[in-house]
């Protein structure tokens, strides 16, 4: 029997090991990082799914376009990211290879829900073994398909939910609470994109402003492909804020 110092700090080094009071701590850990990860935005726009993600660029030497925060998974779904870059980066590459093999062995494309739930299922694994450590990365993965406008949130240990608007990352307090007072359904785009940017607003640091650099913007409507928002368009809608 380990001394009661050795088996309290076991709970922190090793994710399949539940605390007495029924707690996974490298999961919560994994949790941690997310939430110092920039914000993401999304939500179910009258068309189709909005993104839209805060590229913060911590230098000028930076270039913004090299940041990815926002990724297109196939033609018809997208993804927001916060966490470590490298575990978005890995599971994105799951994410595209699971809707590649769908069209491959069934002629069709993947159901948005059933690439979350697939997702979800490779998070959770890693929270089961010993020698893995939890995926530091929350998603928010949105998409049409035959089922109609889908957008849901993924958590570190695999936990999901299906939502109308939805934020991840340090300011997801902030804007959630916004969501929840101003989001309507059936927004047009342009709306919709505003709506937005007022969200990733107020969760910037004091004296920070919003600029068209750090914005990153995507859009699928029903029927058509992963598109994203121009800059010039995302210019347009700040100036009339």
């Amino acid at each position: 029997m380990y001394p009661v110092s050795r088996r309290s700090s076991a709970y922190d080094r090793v994710a399949t090991m539940f605390s007495p009071d029924g707690r996974l701590y490298q999961v919560e850990y994994a949790s941690k990082i997310v939430e110092q990860g920039t914000t993401g935005v999304a939500m179910v726009y009258d068309k189709g799914i909005l993104f839209g993600a805060d590229k913060k660029v911590s230098s000028r030497l930076i270039l913004p376009e090299s940041i990815e925060k926002l990724f297109k998974v196939d033609d018809h779904i997208g993804a927001i990211s916060s966490g470590l870059v490298g575990d978005a980066r890995r599971l994105v590459q799951i994410a595209r290879k699971e809707c590649q093999e769908n069209r491959m062995y069934y002629e069709e494309s993947i159901e948005v829900e059933t690439l979350v739930k697939r997702l979800s299922a490779v998070k959770q694994l890693f929270t089961q073994y010993a020698g893995m450590r939890p995926f530091g990365v929350s998603f928010i993965i949105g998409g049409v398909d035959e089922s109609g406008k889908r957008l849901f949130e993924t958590e570190p240990s695999g936990a999901l939910a299906e939502y109308n608007a939805i934020a991840i990352g340090r300011g997801k307090k902030e804007a959630m609470k916004f969501f929840e007072k101003e989001y309507k359904d059936n927004l047009p785009l342009e709306e919709g994109i505003s709506l937005m940017i007022n969200a990733l607003e107020k969760c910037l640091e004091e004296k920070a402003k919003i600029d068209v650099n750090r914005l990153d913007f995507a859009f699928i409507e029903m029927g058509k492909k992963f598109e994203r928002v121009p800059k010039q368009k995302l210019k347009s809608i700040l100036g009339k804020k």
